[in-house]
């Protein structure tokens, strides 16, 4: 499903099983961004509605002996025709810089190019400035912080990125060299 994997790494879709598998990593992998109240945060984030009603948009990717390495949750707007939109990824820290991150976030713009998609938006939180910056990397435009983009003391820094290709050559996500 994506080629450009380090060696051993391999992909799929997730399924409604994979739910707890995904929850156990996030406090780790997150290193425990703004404490318990960030995890709370991120736990609420990824019900187990996303491992059932948006696989197909979705991604995991997984080590030899099969534990999670990483993996990209993400839909098509229904409102917007032309709009993808990523809504939670997660690579282990162990992979960063390894391009794990990037090959995720190719492999979804490939997926929504297919559908018709023009534009990937994504948020993050002001505090997550690694998020920020891969993201940068990747071609996206960031917002300057949302106050209150989720609710009360939930400030969030959106993105998007256009994936029409460019006159002078491929469009700007598939240029990037860079991952997390």
């Amino acid at each position: 499903m994506i080629n450009d994997l380090p060696r051993g790494l391999t992909s799929r879709h997730p399924v409604a099983e994979d739910h707890a598998r995904v929850l156990a990593v996030l406090d780790r992998w997150w290193g425990g961004l703004k404490g318990e109240a960030g995890a709370v945060e991120r736990a609420l984030l990824l019900p187990r509605l996303y491992f059932q009603h948006f696989t197909s948009t979705s991604l995991l990717i997984e080590r030899p002996d099969g534990e999670l390495a990483a993996f990209l949750v993400g839909f098509l707007s229904q409102t917007e025709p032309d709009v993808a939109y990523v809504h939670f990824v997660g690579v282990d820290p162990a992979l960063h810089g390894q391009g794990v991150g990037r090959a995720l976030y190719r492999a979804f713009f490939g997926l929504v190019r297919t559908q018709g998609r023009r534009y990937v938006h994504c948020i993050t939180s002001p505090e997550n400035t690694a998020s920020q910056a891969f993201h940068t990397r990747l071609g996206f435009t960031a917002t300057p912080v949302q106050p209150d983009y989720d609710g009360p003391g939930l400030d969030r820094v959106a993105f998007t990125v256009d994936l029409a290709p460019r006159p002078d050559g491929p469009s700007t996500p598939d240029r990037t060299d860079t991952g997390p």
